[in-house]
């Protein structure tokens, strides 16, 4: 028993305040947020403890999930996250492909495409505003204007204040932003495969195509898998560009981050918990299956 104290001490001594920091900031935070999210702190008085707290349990989480506003939240960002996955993932693939083989001036191309994702969703998202202006016609500024320039009138719109689709708008620069993510984490994926691979289907008689269907693209199927699960996770949490082009805040483009927000700005912490704890189970749906598979492959 001493023995085994001696081995596993000084490893644990030194982990402790890592641990010790995690356990108070990340689960100690989740946990008093879900107590938040169970009671019917609402107002401003009990939110500054002159008033106290009732517990309600579940109340909170049946009445946003019943809510049609909230609901809107949840749809706007099922269309967010779909067309921002599926633009990323087409766009990140095809630049990838692109630059697979050495050519001149990869770098430059590199370079290029990896520049907006050095760009904050905030300064980006002050620029997109203007380029999805909703001004038409004479008014016409931003992408309606160079439509208009062109000769491709009808191609005008609403951008972001529309009813239906404004969300789908947003999801455009987002797009823009991190499809030069993609790209890198799919040419690191190219870059990886051995060259023996592709000698060896060559002499067995495959074609080009039939190598990249058959040999090369299979390889890249793990980093497909962390492509979505990081783009994904970080669609499910967008909030900072969807304010930067929409603010204040609109039904047309909200999501439940920026219900959060709106809660937390009116005192309503309690709403605002319930929000966040639903957005975390969303986000565990996604990465906790992913953190599993991971985990059973690196013991095989």
């Amino acid at each position: 028993m001493l023995n085994k104290l001696r081995r596993v001490g000084p490893p644990l001594l030194m982990l402790a305040p890592s641990l010790i920091l995690l356990g108070v900031f990340v689960y100690g935070l989740i946990a008093a947020n879900f107590t938040t999210s169970l009671t019917d702190n609402h107002t401003a008085a009990q939110a500054t403890g002159q008033q106290p707290a009732v517990l309600v349990w579940f109340t909170n989480y049946v009445d946003l999930l019943a809510s049609e506003d909230f609901q809107h939240s949840l749809m706007n960002l099922v269309l967010y996250t779909v067309v921002f996955l599926v633009g990323t993932m087409v766009m990140g693939f095809l630049w990838a492909w692109m630059l697979e083989k050495p050519m001149k001036g990869e770098g430059l191309f590199r370079s290029v495409y990896l520049f907006p994702m050095a760009v904050s969703f905030v300064a980006s998202g002050v620029v997109w505003r203007w380029l999805l202006n909703s001004n038409q016609d004479e008014q016409a500024s931003g992408l309606n204007r160079l439509f208009q320039i062109v000769g491709l009138d009808a191609l005008q719109n609403n951008w972001w204040n529309n009813v239906t689709f404004g969300i789908i708008a947003i999801a455009i620069p987002a797009i823009w932003q991190l499809s030069g993510y993609v790209m890198a984490l799919f040419l690191a994926g190219f870059r990886g495969i051995p060259e023996e691979l592709r000698e060896a289907a060559r002499m067995d008689g495959a074609s080009e195509w039939k190598l990249y269907r058959h040999v090369l693209f299979p390889q890249l199927s793990p980093v497909a898998l962390s492509a979505l699960i990081i783009i994904g996770h970080m669609s499910l949490k967008a909030f900072d560009l969807i304010m930067s082009i929409s603010k204040p805040a609109n039904y047309q483009t909200k999501v439940p981050a920026v219900d959060m927000f709106v809660f937390k700005s009116s005192f309503d912490y309690a709403n605002a918990a319930a929000v966040g704890s639903i957005l975390l189970i969303i986000v565990a749906i996604v990465i906790v299956p992913y953190l599993v598979r991971t985990n059973r492959e690196e013991k095989r």
